[in-house]
């Protein structure tokens, strides 16, 4: 009787544990939104799908109870609420009034994520790196060799941050041409461009960046910051053109390089104006003005969408802040007049005619494109420590960054799958 008394008791906690969700809020009461994103990462390497639910408390995500997850959660710091079956029914059947602007989208699968980047980088240069590291979400680095072998269809997301496709080693020859540094990534950036049977720096990018174009339009993801948005598309648009001045590769560049670009070929960006002189730091006119910007009053302002009927960019603009704190990079903001009108904009400072934050599709995958550098760092200059994200794990400049994460392992699905995971 005891014995029976014990099976019953064990099969009852059982059931208990799998009748119940584990809630992720995403709204003010997180005390970790970044290591949150983590979370969720960790939770679809073992096989079990996520709720994501759009505009619930901030984008908060939903799934099913187990007891490494929840023991994970304590351990990183997030904040979480286990509630029953029943209670996890009556969020899902609020999400799906048609009356409300929220909608649940499933997580299915771990996004295979590839971030490009120099081997003499370090991990602070990048953004990106910083909230995956500290989010603990794992990715694999790829620079130009990896892409022209043909590797980036082996990943479903690429990040670039302020790589300069267009050769002109990113305009920093006015300030740092004699500074040790700079000297020795031109020394790189050509020796490598040699090893691969390239004559200068600037076809090699090319070459790379149409690569990046053809993983794009075959289906992958890609997401790019700070310089990388406005250098792929000068690259892109120039393709068969110089526009390089003489102390690049050591000739003038083509008077008529402006006339001769083709913005057919771009991603996100028509109609600019590339800027050859090496004394003048922008590389066109899709950037903004840098002077007169004061880190008290640069904000920009996060679009509101349907997510029942444009669920992709309600994914990728979910915050806890609609306000968001604007950062300065090498390419800082987009200026209106030049983006494409298949465009769409995320956010935006309406004031200043500029947008920061917008998203696109390009054959049969997407981009994103974000400017600025280090969202908790408002002016990145060269040699500067690394941002610590242990200061700032609400931040929401970095959770556009970790929506993107996230992004590919979407699908959209009403009916509810069970799947089991964690051996259990």
């Amino acid at each position: 009787m005891k014995k029976l008394i014990l099976i019953f008791l064990f099969a009852f906690v059982h059931l208990t544990v799998h009748s119940a969700q584990i809630l992720i809020p995403m709204d003010d009461s997180q005390q970790n939104h970044l290591k949150a994103y983590g979370i969720a990462y960790f939770v679809l390497t073992h096989d079990v799908e996520v709720s994501w639910l759009l505009n619930y408390r901030g984008g908060s995500f939903m799934f099913e109870h187990h007891p490494e997850v929840e023991e994970e959660c304590v351990i990183r710091g997030i904040s979480y609420q286990v509630i029953a079956d029943v209670q996890a029914g009556a969020i899902l059947q609020e999400i799906a009034n048609t009356e409300v602007n929220k909608e649940e989208i499933r997580l299915h699968k771990v996004p295979r994520i590839a971030v490009y980047t120099p081997p003499n980088s370090l991990p602070w240069d990048d953004a990106v790196t910083l909230a995956l590291t500290y989010a603990e979400i794992p990715y694999d680095e790829v620079y130009d060799e990896e892409v022209l072998d043909g590797k980036l269809p082996l990943y479903d997301w690429l990040h670039l941050h302020h790589e300069d496709f267009t050769g002109q080693f990113g305009k920093f020859w006015r300030a740092y041409r004699n500074h040790d540094w700079y000297k020795e990534d031109v020394r790189l950036a050509e020796e490598m461009a040699r090893r691969l049977g390239y004559s200068q720096v600037a076809d090699l990018k090319l070459d790379v960046a149409k690569r990046i174009r053809d993983f794009v339009a075959g289906g992958g993801y890609m997401f790019a910051m700070c310089s990388a948005p406005e250098s792929i598309d000068i690259a892109l648009a120039a393709e068969g053109v110089d526009i390089l001045h003489e102390v690049y590769n050591g000739t003038p560049p083509d008077p008529s390089a402006q006339e001769k670009l083709d913005f057919s070929r771009t991603f996100a960006f028509q109609n600019f104006k590339i800027i050859p002189d090496p004394n003048i730091y922008e590389k066109s006119n899709i950037d903004v003005p840098k002077t007169g910007r004061s880190e008290t009053t640069d904000f920009f302002s996060l679009f509101e969408f349907s997510a029942k009927w444009d669920p992709v960019p309600t994914m990728l603009t979910q915050n806890h802040k609609t306000l968001v704190k604007g950062f300065m990079g090498q390419t800082t903001a987009f200026r209106h007049e030049v983006i494409k009108p298949t465009v769409t904009i995320l956010g935006e400072n309406r004031s200043k005619n500029e947008a920061r934050y917008i998203h696109g599709t390009l054959g049969n995958g997407t981009f994103t494109f974000l400017g600025g550098h280090d969202p908790e760092d408002y002016r990145h200059f060269v040699g500067d420590p690394p941002t610590d994200l242990n200061l700032f794990p609400n931040s929401p400049g970095y959770r556009l960054i970790l929506n993107n994460v996230l992004f590919p392992a979407a699908r959209k699905q009403k009916q509810k799958t069970q799947l089991s995971g964690f051996g259990l």
